[in-house]
């Protein structure tokens, strides 16, 4: 029996790549100097916030974590593909044609969901080299407040040793330009770590909407598979009826490479139910449009008679 390793022959773009085009090749999966072991991961983990500005130290680490993650991904879809195609070659080697057929195809829906595992690792980069961007403007402003440190302590120095020197108004006139300096660049860095912070968690929570929905629709029609094996119990001797499920078991794949090929996140089925949502005209508002007000609803909870006679 010809043995399937793959949902699809040929990896077309689905609807959500044509509406939203998958970002490159992860760089996790490339420029790879060091293996994907846990002594790798903790020197990546201790000597991430030992280099660099001080401002910038606690996200580089994050950063380095963040590619701890995205190795560890990476080896548990490896590790899922091979188990897929464990499944099928142990099924190939029973008597059973139902057994047989049926491992057959649910090793293909494995292999899909380490396929999607792989590429869950491309869109999740696109989330670490955004933080990335806000590491490396946190660097780019840590000069600026150091040179107005280094101004603050030499006038204070000298005010203290010599009050009468010369230089102190000179510092003092450098001491204004890198304050104007300084809050040019924290500026710079306020807005830019606000935006690609919410970019970022975009790019990492769109990619997991995906992710999440895609293994789910997969747990699905691997559920019907089981359906086709007959587990009824047959006594010694007796003759099971013939396994009639080939066609049906093509069908079902089939049905599922067309649910993964046309789901986009416009039509993803698991949406958050929020009581509240940011007005545009500023504060909050509940679903029925009202004004919320977080103290009324913790003052309604705390004189409920059920709660108090609890």
């Amino acid at each position: 029996m010809h043995r399937t390793y793959s949902l699809r022959a040929s990896r077309n773009p689905t609807a959500q790549d044509l509406q939203s085009p998958p970002p490159p090749l992860s760089s996790t999966k490339t420029n790879r100097f060091f293996g994907r072991g846990s002594i790798t991961h903790s020197i990546r983990r201790s000597t991430a916030g030992s280099f660099g500005p001080e401002l910038a130290r606690r996200l580089a680490v994050l950063v380095k974590m963040e590619k701890n993650v995205m190795r560890s991904i990476e080896l548990v879809a490896n590790e899922r593909k091979e188990v897929a195609k464990q499944l099928s070659f142990w099924g190939e080697g029973s008597d059973d044609d139902d057994v047989s057929d049926v491992t057959d195809k649910l090793g293909v829906l494995l292999h899909e969901i380490g396929y999607l595992e792989d590429s869950f690792i491309d869109k999740y980069d696109m989330y670490r080299v955004t933080l990335k961007s806000i590491r490396n403007i946190e660097a780019s402003v840590q000069p600026s407040r150091d040179r107005k440190q280094k101004i603050t302590d030499q006038i204070a120095h000298l005010k203290y040793k010599e009050p009468n020197s010369p230089k102190i108004i000179v510092l003092e006139q450098e001491l204004v330009r890198a304050e104007a300096e300084s809050l040019v660049a924290e500026a710079q860095l306020s807005n830019i770590t606000r935006e690609k912070l919410k970019a970022a968690f975009n790019y990492q929570f769109d990619s997991l909407h995906e992710h999440c929905e895609k293994v789910a629709l997969i747990a699905g029609y691997g559920k019907a598979l089981l359906e086709l094996l007959d587990d009824t119990p047959v006594t010694p001797g007796e003759v099971r009826p013939a396994y009639d499920g080939y066609d049906a078991s093509e069908q079902i794949l089939h049905d599922c490479e067309v649910s993964l090929r046309d789901w986009t996140l416009d039509q993803a089925t698991v949406k958050p139910a929020l009581s509240i949502r940011r007005a545009d005209t500023g504060g909050y508002v509940d679903d029925e449009g009202n004004e919320w007000d977080p103290t009324k609803e913790a003052d309604t909870h705390a004189t409920d008679p059920e709660v108090e006679n609890a």
